[in-house]
């Protein structure tokens, strides 16, 4: 197992143009911690965690582990220091089994022809594969199957799977849960706890409260960019967090507009 991590964001600035997508915006992710993150729709949410995988480059701010200043250029310093990022759109191969998924990149192989040629251990791979579903709770029809004969809850599993089997310190997950029934949301939820029994630090990016309050240890809120709140899931509740991400008055307006409604259907 890797040595797991604390990670703190700083000061975190980044444009596009003359559009200011964050402003001076810290995060602080402890160890084997679920950390909710939320906001409206342009809130900066993305282009975060974006910074912390190094898709983008901060403007200005700093990253830390365990206090120490790290530099994330690019996705493969963002590896090198242990974090993964679990894209929306899962970057999966569909045309490719379970395993090959799994073990895309890093394939294992098996000497041939007395030692002189290397195929792939697909056995290797499907056991493997096998063994280490199996440990995360997860079952499958068959692991030699091509992934896009899986539901959208198996998907999210093995893409999950993917970025776990190299014993990150830290993940992301952006909507994990997105156009999921309702037992298959259910099974990626509960996959989710479980990286806090391996310690790791998870930040989830998810619209839904009910799934925020599900998993989440504490909520970190972006409005325009900016940092406007951190709470602890038990010391707050979906309203307060709504006012929070759009604005105490347009949330108050939002509800009074509701209870008329409301009012005016029992009339």
């Amino acid at each position: 197992m890797s040595h797991r991590s604390k990670l703190e964001m700083r000061g975190i600035s980044k444009s596009f143009g003359h559009v200011q997508a964050l402003d001076k915006v810290d995060l602080t992710l402890e160890e084997g911690e679920v950390l909710g993150l939320i906001g409206d729709n342009g809130a900066g949410k993305s282009t975060l965690v974006k910074i912390l995988s190094g898709v983008y480059q901060a403007d200005e701010g700093k990253i830390y582990l365990n206090g120490e200043q790290i530099k994330i250029d690019e996705p493969n310093d963002a590896f090198a220091h242990g974090i993964r990022m679990v894209y929306q759109d899962l970057l999966l191969c569909g045309h490719i089994d379970v395993a090959g998924n799994i073990f895309l990149g890093r394939e294992l192989s098996e000497n041939n022809i007395g030692g002189f040629l290397k195929t792939l251990d697909q056995s290797e791979m499907v056991q493997k594969s096998k063994e280490f579903l199996q440990e995360l709770g997860i079952n499958l029809p068959s692991y030699k199957t091509q992934v896009r004969n899986l539901s959208g809850g198996q998907k999210q599993a093995v893409a999950i799977s993917r970025v776990l089997w190299g014993d990150p310190d830290i993940v992301i997950m952006d909507e994990p849960v997105a156009n999921l029934g309702v037992e298959r949301k259910k099974e990626v939820l509960e996959l989710i706890l479980k990286l806090k029994d391996r310690s790791i630090g998870t930040i989830v990016i998810d619209h839904s409260f009910e799934n925020i309050f599900t998993v989440a240890d504490r909520v970190l809120v972006l409005r325009e960019g900016e940092r406007v709140g951190v709470r602890l899931i038990e010391e707050t509740d979906p309203d307060e967090l709504t006012k929070l991400m759009v604005g105490a008055e347009i949330a108050d307006a939002v509800s009074n507009a509701v209870k008329s409604r409301e009012a005016n259907k029992g009339e």
